[in-house]
């Protein structure tokens, strides 16, 4: 199997998460340069790369790139049979205040580190919602 293309959502805005987070739109404002794609949030399990990376009225949408090799091909072979679709982010909170009425801390601005695969995302609704391959003469293109 060779590199696997996925797009999908690594957060959602204005939707709780499982621990009581809530990221509001515009938490993340600085976006660009280099985001890794990890496998579990696992720094030493990098698994590819995000190639493109916006935030749109639903959440924080990625195009990410699963590379067909080591970790990668594990983690290419899962996303293609259905048996991951998790997305999760790690970050470093700037900006977050407390919403005691609802008991939940709003996410307002965050600085992005990391997109991960995961089995089980701490926000329900950061999914893969689709996947490719990708081509072998885009993958030697250069």
């Amino acid at each position: 199997m060779g590199d696997v293309r996925f797009a999908g959502y690594a957060s959602v805005f204005g939707v709780p998460d499982k621990g009581g987070d809530v990221v509001l739109p515009g938490a993340f404002s600085a976006l660009g340069g280099q985001v890794p794609l990890l496998w579990q949030h696992d720094t030493k399990e990098p698994v590819g790369f995000i190639e493109s990376i916006r935030a749109d009225r639903r959440g924080l949408r990625v195009v990410g790139r699963v590379v067909a090799s080591g970790r990668g091909a594990q983690a290419a072979d899962l996303l293609c049979a259905g048996a991951i679709d998790g997305l999760s982010f790690g970050y470093r909170v700037k900006a977050a205040r407390a919403n005691r009425t609802l008991g939940l801390r709003e996410l307002a601005s965050l600085e992005l580190i990391e997109v991960s695969l995961v089995t089980f995302p701490m926000q329900p609704l950061a999914r893969v919602l689709g996947f490719s391959m990708v081509a072998e003469e885009t993958m030697n293109a250069l």
